[in-house]
């Protein structure tokens, strides 16, 4: 399929894209680059431009004659959300009503789209199944909910078959060490855990040391990038027209900050400096997928089932390019 993939030099999309050149398909990166890297991307793919730009939009479309779309463009900071709400409505939901304008324009039935646990909100119980009620506590998890209602109505309406990945906890890089995580600011325990390791921060702060858990602090479902954009291209081959889905990504299987911290120590050979400090508000105690659904439906399986294994990946990207890609 010819396929076109916006926010596509991210760090998620960044890895769905070359998994989706491995299987064959003919692949067009969509970034605005405020966040992405062309590093991450092969040159000729790349295209630049904003979601805003409806008429560029509309000529990648006819140019590359786009059959399928996977859609990770967007904001995805939870503190700033909070803050500046009207950027995310504006880029996470009337940026997506853009495209998919231009998807029924041209006729498009795929649509796979990058959601988040956060459309859950405070959890009922855990491990989550996808049936969980819905009710996000944050405008990023807001908008990422607002989408999925989108294309349910256009599925309804028009045909549109869509997949809708709500992921936990992305990690880890290339085994080979030549892809990873770059983010500025960086938001995530694992590289920031690793940072620390490399002496590029004084130390990690852990939120929260009484929270009703084994150790006190978070519990999280850590996924590896590589399993998660395996994911997306198995979503992608399965869409049916006018059929709408939605699939949790994870392991199944919950770590703890602190479990995190004395697994980056382990694989690092290096003692990481902790200051523990209040909690933040609106971090669930825990939050971990139930992987059922998507195991069944899509034979999907975890190449990188273990913390350990996703960690191990992460140090040999971070520890061999600790400024990311400008290094």
């Amino acid at each position: 399929m010819r396929i076109l993939v916006t926010g596509g030099a991210g760090y998620i999309g960044g890895f769905t894209v070359h998994r989706l050149l491995a299987k064959g398909h003919r692949v067009t990166v969509f970034d605005n680059m405020s966040a992405g890297h062309s590093q991450a991307v092969p040159a000729e793919s790349l295209r630049v431009g904003d979601l805003a730009d409806a008429d560029w939009l509309n000529h990648v479309f006819t140019a590359d004659r786009v059959e399928a779309v996977v859609h990770f463009a967007a904001n995805c900071y939870v503190g700033e959300s909070v803050t500046d709400p009207a950027k995310y409505y504006r880029n996470n939901v009337s940026n997506t009503l853009t495209l998919l304008d231009c998807v029924r324009r041209h006729g498009v039935k795929r649509f796979v789209f990058s959601s988040t646990c956060a459309t859950y909100g405070v959890p009922r119980q855990v491990p989550i199944p996808e049936d969980h009620p819905q009710a996000p506590v944050n405008p990023y998890g807001n908008t990422k909910l607002a989408v999925e209602w989108m294309l349910r109505d256009h599925a309804a309406a028009y045909g549109i078959g869509f997949a809708a990945l709500r992921y936990f906890n992305a990690a880890g890089a290339a085994p080979d060490g030549s892809r990873g995580e770059d983010h500025s600011p960086e938001t995530h325990l694992i590289p920031l855990a690793l940072q620390a390791a490399l002496g590029r921060r004084s130390h990690l702060d852990v939120y929260g040391t009484d929270y009703p858990t084994p150790d006190g602090t978070c519990v999280r479902d850590y996924i590896h990038v590589e399993d998660l954009a395996e994911a997306h291209v198995l979503a992608l081959e399965a869409i049916e027209p006018g059929v709408g889905k939605a699939w949790n990504v994870g392991t199944g299987t919950g770590s703890s900050v602190r479990e995190v911290i004395r697994t980056c120590e382990e694989v690092s050979g290096r003692k990481i400096a902790v200051k523990e400090g209040p909690r933040r508000a609106g971090d669930p105690p825990a939050l971990v997928a139930t992987g059922d659904r998507i195991r069944r439906e899509l034979g999907w399986r975890p190449q990188f089932p273990t913390l350990r294994s996703i960690v191990e990946t992460a140090w040999g990207w971070h520890s061999t390019h600790p400024q990311g890609y400008t290094g």
